[in-house]
């Protein structure tokens, strides 16, 4: 993963891979989503970054040690051994 800003277009990237880039949507107004030739997320943009992210310079790079769930699921519980 690469994650690059230009300050002097205000542009944050962020490039989930090396795939070729096929397509490329905005998403949202001034997000751009970039996909390969199978229709996977590749590559994201943020426009006017400065306005967007509280700090275009600055990543945080946490790593969990939890899984993380999709949207819905829940977390499943833990049963003791006192049966």
């Amino acid at each position: 993963m690469k994650v690059t800003y230009d300050p002097d277009v205000d542009v944050l990237r962020i490039l989930l891979n090396s795939a070729p880039i096929e397509e490329s949507d905005e998403d949202k107004p001034g997000v751009i989503l970039d996909y390969d030739k199978d229709g996977n997320v590749v590559g994201m943009e943020i426009l006017d970054a400065s306005r967007r992210v509280e700090n275009p310079r600055g990543v945080e790079y946490v790593v969990t040690s939890e899984p993380m769930l999709a949207v819905g699921e829940k977390k499943a519980e833990k049963y003791g051994s006192d049966l």
